[in-house]
């Protein structure tokens, strides 16, 4: 990718993205003459019986770069979440491109450990699936395991995921992902379930991220994690792109309009 004037290199470029989640609603009922008769309408339509189209994303268009933290605000369901997930590669564009320099690495509260094995092996094989070899998970494991804090009331680490909470679990696959320098890492939310005391070390944490020319994307509900971590914000609303700018601006227009 060719570098601005400015000598800013990007990360990400969204170029008129929209995204088309396709839902099955079950069908027009069961063994009734009339709803074989529409079906069989609505395939020669080329439409999927009992499916619904919804458009999750419009239009959304932005250039990120090397060394941006990048909030997404919105409420419930404005396509933050889906967003992050195209530019992850993990779900197609029904039109319009994304492009990214680098390889993106999503991190969500929901993001797949093994709750049947232990918080220890869960390490080494999160940081195998980032590319970290195991010589570099064997030198960083204690760093993850004192960042994430779950030691901090008993031995955790050397029990099945399944026992532990959501904060817990949340609290180490932040502290995984954040074992290793990014080029773009998207993190969903995973602020929002520690205290106070894991979000500054994270938010410490990102800010060294993004000191090191990786791109940080942060979803989160909390407008101060916004505030202390990111340096601009997109705002979305109903998969639109309404406000792209430094976060105080954008947040202040969308507290102003929410009420929140």
């Amino acid at each position: 990718m060719a570098e601005k004037t400015d000598g800013h290199v990007p990360t990400v470029i969204a170029d008129d993205v929209h995204i088309v989640y396709r839902v099955n609603t079950g069908g027009a009922g069961k063994g009734a003459a009339t709803a074989a008769l529409s079906k069989i309408v609505r395939r020669r339509k080329g439409e999927a019986p009992g499916v619904r189209r919804v458009h999750a994303v419009r239009g959304v268009s932005f250039t990120a770069y090397r060394g941006e933290a990048i909030g997404l605000i919105g409420s419930n369901g404005s396509g933050k979440s889906t967003l992050l997930r195209a530019i992850a590669g993990l779900l197609p564009c029904e039109s319009g491109k994304v492009y990214t320099d680098g390889q993106p690495s999503l991190l969500g509260v929901n993001a797949a450990l093994m709750n049947d094995l232990t918080g220890e092996r869960n390490v080494v094989l999160g940081g195998l699936a980032m590319g970290m070899t195991r010589e570099q998970i064997k030198e960083r494991y204690e760093d993850i395991v004192d960042f994430s804090g779950i030691n901090e009331k008993g031995d955790f680490i050397s029990l099945p995921m399944r026992t532990y909470s959501s904060g817990m679990a949340a609290r180490l696959r932040f502290s995984i992902a954040a074992a290793k320098d990014h080029d773009v890492l998207m993190i969903d939310e995973a602020l929002a379930t520690g205290d106070r005391k894991f979000q500054v070390r994270s938010e410490a944490r990102i800010r060294e991220l993004r000191e090191k020319a990786g791109t940080v994307f942060l979803v989160s509900h909390n407008n101060k994690s916004i505030r202390d971590t990111c340096s601009r914000v997109l705002w979305l609303e109903k998969g639109e792109l309404l406000m792209d700018g430094p976060t105080e601006e954008v947040v202040s227009a969308y507290e102003k309009a929410t009420g929140h």
